[in-house]
């Protein structure tokens, strides 16, 4: 019997083979009002193509993929409280789910106390001019306590392996040269208050259930000017770690990831310099990055001079109204794209949500044009640029996933991925002038598509 079945077996196989395999595919296409919407299968199969191919190599293996997400803001905390619990439900099941129209956000960056997206400045410790409590008993998640714990609940009660950083935008007051929220530096001598600061922090989300997997050490440290802020230099970040920080998780068992920088990309020098101190590196995980000044390709220079550290890409924001034929090419050229062909293990935007007004946002620097992902207005959502430039990647790059070889024809920006289950995600970009036909090829199979200027589409190949 076996010997019969075994021929038959074998031309199964081979029709098989020779049959190839389909590519789901999702498109965003301003030209065409096309957001975000499946598109017909695209079939792979042996034949020949003359034009530009894009080629997949899933055995050349790069970085594993922590995810792709925002912040969650105070502001963006407020908004979604101001719906009705079942309009907030629909909406978070919706960015953070797992159902077919969900696009399953899967990373968060949370400001350790106010950013400048908040009502008002705070910190966890904030002490009356003479009062001392150099153990931090008066410790306490104060106002994140009203709205960012509770909708981070929600958040987590669908979806609970997502991950978390944490990034402050200023010590408490007391502990700094100036005495203000804005700007200043931190007292030398309160760096060891600063390292417990940073773990009462880590203690008290853990005690409310949330693990914190990353904390960066300064949101912008070389930007003074932001409301909440603090200008630290990097020799002065350097020995924060090494003699104060690092210890002190150590002392406490604290296994959160130490991130350093969390600034542009113009100042690759900066982790750089940290990273050059063994005593300082041993402590750290990696180095953080934005966008607003620089070229993205320096998170590369960084990852040359220390291969054995991560990288992470956490804030760039789209401001107001925002157009989405620009932003949907830049973001998705030098973040999507871009961040993740330079090594970067996470993808953040800035920031989940905006309110029609774009309040709240501090006085004296808070930013007054950002806009977030989505604008809430009561019940009412509006899908922003940002939505859909993170939605292209968080709803099929699951955490885990390794980004693959792939090689970039002229006009087509793409960075592809091999997720834990086996199948290829791949993000391509039309940079070109005019529409792009081309081809995907996979082994020996090719998959053919056409792509309007501007346009980006998602393929999930079903290998």
């Amino acid at each position: 019997m076996k010997k019969r079945l075994l021929p038959l077996f074998i031309f199964l196989f081979t029709a098989c083979a020779e049959k190839g395999f389909d590519a789901q595919i999702w498109l965003t296409d301003p030209s065409g009002e096309i957001l975000f919407q499946e598109q017909e299968k695209i079939s792979f199969v042996k034949k020949t193509f003359s034009g530009p191919v894009i080629e997949i190599n899933p055995d050349m293996r790069y970085q594993e993929m922590d995810g792709f997400g925002f912040t969650l803001t105070q502001g963006s905390a407020k908004h979604l409280l101001g719906m009705t619990a079942e309009s907030r439900a629909d909406l978070l099941q919706e960015l953070f789910g797992d159902r077919e129209k969900d696009i399953r956000i899967n990373y968060l960056r949370l400001s350790i106390a106010a950013s400048d997206l908040n009502d008002t400045v705070f910190s966890y410790h904030d002490l009356q001019e003479g009062e001392e409590d150099p153990d931090l008993t008066k410790f306490d998640l104060g106002p994140d306590r009203q709205d960012v714990i509770p909708v981070l609940k929600e958040i987590m009660a669908i979806n609970p392996d997502i991950k978390l950083m944490g990034s402050p935008w200023s010590p408490p007051a007391w502990m700094k040269d100036n005495k203000d929220t804005r700007g200043g530096k931190l007292l030398p001598q309160n760096y060891d208050a600063y390292a417990l600061y940073f773990v009462k922090y880590i203690q008290q989300m853990a005690e409310e259930g949330f693990e914190i997997d990353a904390v960066t050490v300064q949101n912008e440290p070389l930007h003074p000017g932001n409301n909440p802020s603090l200008l630290m230099l990097p020799e002065e970040q350097a020995d924060f770690i090494k003699n104060h920080l690092g210890p002190k998780f150590e002392e406490f068992g604290i296994k959160t990831k130490i991130i350093i920088y969390d600034h542009n990309a113009d100042r690759p020098d900066y982790p750089i310099s940290i990273l050059d101190d063994p005593e300082s590196k041993k402590y750290i995980d990696g180095s953080a990055f934005h966008l607003y000044g620089g070229n993205i390709e320096a998170l590369s220079e960084v990852h040359r001079a220390h291969p054995d550290k991560n990288l992470y890409f956490t804030e760039q924001w789209i401001g107001s109204p925002g157009d989405l034929s620009g932003d949907l090419a830049w973001h998705t050229k030098n973040l999507i794209i871009g961040a993740s062909r330079n090594w970067a293990k996470t993808v953040l935007e800035w920031n989940l949500s905006s309110a029609p007004d774009l309040k709240p946002f501090t006085d004296r620097g808070g930013c007054s044009l950002c806009l977030g992902a989505v604008t809430i207005k009561i019940n009412s959502v509006y899908r922003n640029p940002a939505y859909y430039i993170v939605a292209h990647a968080s709803k099929f790059v699951d955490a885990g996933s390794l980004r693959i070889e792939t090689n970039e024809p002229e006009g087509l920006a793409n960075v592809a991925f091999l997720r834990p289950d086996g199948k290829i995600v791949l993000i391509v970009l039309n940079e070109g002038k005019g529409a792009k036909e081309f081809s995907l090829k996979h082994g020996d199979k090719f998959g053919e598509y056409t792509l309007n200027q501007g346009a980006v589409a998602t393929f999930v190949l079903l290998i």
